[in-house]
Formats: structure tokens, sequence, C-alpha cells
């Protein structure tokens, strides 16, 4: 099958989308299919403007324009998609959006346009959106009916679906469950013998330093834990970067944190799993987390999660079995004083999830994003 992926955001940009539209692509060329990616987004060396590179076996079109700090803006023509889906030809169309997409759109309408089968996978919580959305599917190509309708997790397709008022199904993130497993257990952080002083609990959190993912609120509630607990009772490694690092830094200064929170910035995908291989317990402090792709990563890894209620993480993580599931920032410091106090409980979880891998593996992605697409194929009479 010839698949074409259009995302906004693609490497070398990093983020959850971008991560998750290139393993995806990668790992569809392994099982055999021809692969296509459409960005905006400029290449490593500038290439744009429609300039194709073979990268990871996929033929990624960079479609983007040169902007201030990278961003991944496409040209703003029609043709230039017109020409590519004319010139490639494609079996089905994945269109990867988030909250601000103009470029997925674009290519959305396109697709429509040129009467291919076309998927749409929304990779955000469209929370304050619903109503400009539902406009669009009066007053576009979307309220045709010809389009297949997806997102990340049941919580990401309960916005979809107020917004279009048709069927939306679930293409969920995948991860390569083997490269993100856990170290041998023998040298688990925090594993206690006899009354022997297992140390700090080792929180970890990864994500980009924005508002939205909530760096600042997450310092604020380990110092409220912090000053529940004796001391010396709790760390914490933020692992990204982004434009929030100053007023993260202020939060960790102006609370006296210095000695607790360690801002480690941007790592690579292996130094993050090294890192977790230190640490005990991931902590997701966002309150519209689609999906939770590094909240994923830490759980394969063996640590337990701490994470928002009604979020995607919600899909791999059961309250009290791999973690612990709040509803707000004062159940957060609760949960992180309860892990802290009882040790037995924070090793019981994290024994279980060294034990039990989450469904998430690459073969159950393809197999879901098969089906939306012959779903696709069906809508369009394929």
């Amino acid at each position: 099958m010839r698949v074409v992926h259009v995302s906004d955001c693609y490497p070398p940009r990093t983020g959850g989308i971008e991560s998750q539209v290139g393993d995806l692509a990668a790992a569809q060329v392994a099982a055999g299919h021809d692969v296509h990616v459409f960005t905006a987004t400029v290449g490593e060396h500038g290439e744009r403007g429609g300039v194709i590179a073979l990268e990871r076996d996929v033929r990624v079109h960079r479609m983007g324009a040169r902007m201030p700090f990278g961003l991944p803006v496409g040209l703003g023509d029609g043709r230039l998609f017109r020409r590519a889906f004319a010139q490639v030809r494609p079996d089905v169309v994945h269109v990867h959006a988030g909250v601000l997409s103009p470029f997925a759109y674009d290519g959305v309408r396109a697709a429509a346009a040129a009467g291919l089968a076309t998927v749409v996978t929304w990779h955000c919580m469209l929370d304050g959106t619903v109503p400009a959305l539902r406009l669009l599917a009066r007053t576009s190509r979307f309220a045709a009916g010809t389009i297949a309708l997806t997102a990340v997790s049941e919580a990401a397709a309960d916005r979809v679906r107020a917004a279009f008022g048709a069927p939306v199904h679930v293409v969920p993130n995948g991860l390569d469950l083997d490269a993100w497993a856990p170290a041998d257990a023998a040298g688990a952080p925090g594993a206690t013998h006899g009354d022997e002083d297992p140390g700090p609990v080792r929180l970890i959190a990864t994500m980009r330093l924005a508002p939205r993912k909530r760096a600042v609120p997450l310092v604020a509630l380990v110092g409220d834990a912090v000053r529940r607990l004796p001391p010396d009772r709790l760390r914490l490694s933020i692992i990204g970067a982004g434009p929030a690092r100053a007023r993260v830094e202020r939060a960790v200064a102006d609370r006296g944190l210095q000695r607790v929170v360690d801002l480690r910035g941007r790592l690579p995908r292996a130094q993050v799993h090294a890192a977790y291989a230190h640490a005990e317990v991931f902590v997701a402090p966002a309150e519209l987390e689609a999906f939770g792709i590094a909240a994923l990563e830490a759980r394969a890894a063996g640590l337990a999660v701490v994470a928002r209620r009604g979020t995607g993480i919600a899909e791999f993580v059961q309250d009290g079995v791999d973690g612990l599931l709040v509803a707000d920032d004062a159940e957060m410091t609760a949960a992180l004083v309860h892990l802290a106090r009882d040790r037995r409980f924070l090793a019981t979880i994290r024994a279980h999830n060294r034990a039990h891998r989450p469904p998430f593996d690459w073969a159950r992605v393809l197999a879901a994003a098969n089906r939306e697409y012959a779903r696709a194929r069906a809508l369009r009479g394929l």
C-alpha cells in the first residue's frame, strides 16, 4: 500500500507528533508499505519548497518555508499539494492534526478535492476549540462523511465526536517496547534490604517546557510534597527544553528547591531511557494530555506513573496498579507523599510494571491504522 502522511511537524523538530509520525512511517516501511511524508517542517540542512529526501527509508517531502525559530509553516500554495498527490498517487492519505495545524488542514482539503481516501488523526485534546471545529465541519469537506476521523485515545476521541458529530475511532500511539524495557531488577533504585534506608524517592518528568505541559505547577506541587515529608525524601529530575525554562528556574529558586529539582535539558532517547533506570516515579502534571507518549515510555521502562484522570494516560495506567491517577494538583501532591511514605506500595507498583508490558507495541498500532485505511477507502467507494 502507498501511504502519504501529512503533518505540520516532523523531525528534526522534537515532540510527540514528530516522533510518532516518524516512527509510524518507519514501522510501515518495515511492514512492506511504500510510505511518503508531506511536512511543513524544514529539513536539518534547510531543505524546503518540495525537496524530497529519503529518511529511514521514508520519502520525506519538505514542503515548508524557512521561518524564524524553525516554525513548521507551509507555503500556503494548494498547487504544491495537488502536484505532489498527482505524482505519488497514494492509496490513502493519513493526516496528523493538532490544535493548530494549518498545513494538515490544507492537506485534508487537497486530498478530499482529489477524491483520495483520507484518515485524520487528532493528537491533541480539542478543549476550547470544539465550536470552531463544528463550524469547520459545516462549511468544509469534513461534513461530507467521506473522511475517516480518528484520535490517539478515547479521551481525545470524545472531543472530536463532539465537534463533528460523526464516528471517531482510535489509532493509538505506539512504542518499541523492547527498546524501552527496564534494566535488570537487581539494580533497581529504591529497593530495600531489611531496615536499610532506601534514600529519597526519585521522581522524573519528561516534557516540553511550555505552559500547557505545566512544569511550573509541577515544581510547586513537588515543593508542597517536600514540606509534608521528612528532609531529603524526594528528588525530581525534569528532562526537556522550551520557552518556559526561565520560569521553571525561577520557580525552583523561589521555593528553595535547588537541592531537590534538577533541570536536565533536552536529552536524546537513549539518555532518557538511561535516566529512567535511576528513577522510580514518572510524574505527568498536564491536564490536556491526549495520549502521553513520554508517560508510556516511562511505564514501559518499569516506572510508576502519577498522572491526571481524564487524559489519554488512563488508557495504559490503571489507578493503584500501574500508578496513581489524580483529579488535581492537590491530589497529585498527596499521591507523591503517599508513595514516599509507603515504599512497599511503590515497590509493588514497580514490580507489576516491570513484569507486565503495556499493550501499545507497533503491531497493535499498525493493525489499527490498517483498519482505518480500509474504512477510509470504503467511505470513498474504493
